[in-house]
């Protein structure tokens, strides 16, 4: 089968590998159809993933079909389907509490262990997902979309809640989506003008360009001086998670939904003086998966406005280099496994 490997920092290699075959008990194969990238495949593309041993097969934002499945299962061979590609124990105290997504052991398909840029690929059938009702492309867009459904199920707001997010990539805008569909009076704040305008004139949010004036000072004109009441950071960037403190309401909550390998502080006094209350999200859980399914079959997620870069499977080294380096337009890029030829 054809695949493409990182074979190691800012190196892409299509080649062809012996498939899959037979998958063992418990598993299933795959024939992929698309896979979406994200940050993390750029951050490996450029050797800048802490948790990584090259070489590599990307993709971990996966849509297919079954080819074969050996499992007893609710799926049958050429169901359409979603990959949840978190690979968890079962046993740890993460997994007994129903919380899968942060495992103690936890191996993600791309990262941990070979992911999806490749004809075929086995995956554990549990965590396979139906994805009738959505297109191919849409099927592989469920993923990163579930990191911000997670997030906003993880801060608790209720309709109405003043909700700022920072950071308009695809994590951030996915996070706003959803905070819209719960109800959160939602506003986005980033120093890219390109992505605040999609933001704004492509979705329909209220912006904040934080590259301009005095931050605290747009706030506080934004909210009667209160701060807004969840903040969502999804920058990746640990100066905006440290000064996005100063964002939140008294009483208010502020949820992280990036993470980077520095420490973060903060003033403890002005914690306390909020209540504030600081939670970490990460990756999401199965009846995540299924709100975004949901929300993408009643129309609620333009998909088709995310997804603004498309590539072939042969064609990615190539195009992956170039957006690794060249982001004007790009929100979400997937790549067309099947049609590759």
């Amino acid at each position: 089968m054809k695949v493409v490997r990182c074979a190691e920092p800012g190196r892409l290699v299509f080649e062809e590998q012996q498939a899959p075959g037979t998958p063992p008990e418990g598993w299933a194969l795959i024939n992929v159809a698309y896979v979406g990238i994200c940050g993390t495949d750029y951050h490996i593309f450029e050797g800048r993933h802490p948790y990584l041993a090259y070489p590599r097969v990307m993709g971990h934002e996966v849509s297919g079909t079954i080819a074969a499945i050996n499992a007893p299962v609710d799926l049958s061979v050429g169901e359409q389907i979603l990959v949840n590609p978190y690979l968890a124990c079962g046993n740890c105290a993460a997994c007994r509490q129903g919380k899968p997504n942060c495992c103690m052991s936890i191996e993600v398909l791309g990262v941990h262990r070979d992911g999806a840029m490749s004809e075929q690929i086995l995956v554990p059938a549990q965590n396979l997902i139906p994805a009738a009702g959505l297109s191919p492309v849409e099927a592989a867009t469920v993923e990163f979309l579930a990191i911000g459904a997670h997030a906003v199920r993880r801060s608790m707001a209720g309709p109405g809640i003043r909700a700022l997010v920072i950071g308009a990539g695809p994590i951030g805008l996915g996070t706003a989506l959803f905070a819209r569909i719960a109800q959160l009076n939602v506003t986005i704040m980033d120093v890219d003008a390109e992505r605040l305008a999609f933001a704004a004139r492509q979705l329909g949010f209220l912006v904040i360009d934080r590259s301009k004036g005095s931050i605290v000072e747009t706030i506080a004109e934004r909210t009667a001086g209160a701060g807004f009441d969840v903040v969502f950071d999804a920058t990746g960037n640990s100066r905006s998670m440290q000064a996005a403190f100063a964002y939140v309401a008294h009483g208010g909550v502020m949820v992280m939904v990036s993470v980077v390998p520095d420490d973060i502080t903060f003033s403890d006094p002005e914690f306390h003086k909020r209540e504030m209350m600081l939670i970490g999200s990460r990756n999401a859980t199965r009846s995540d998966f299924q709100h975004v399914i949901a929300s993408i079959r009643a129309g609620k997620i333009p998909i088709d406005r995310l997804v603004t870069h498309r590539t072939t499977l042969r064609d990615s080294p190539r195009d992956i280099a170039i957006w690794a380096q060249q982001k004007s337009g790009l929100i979400k890029a997937v790549v067309d496994v099947a049609g590759a030829g």
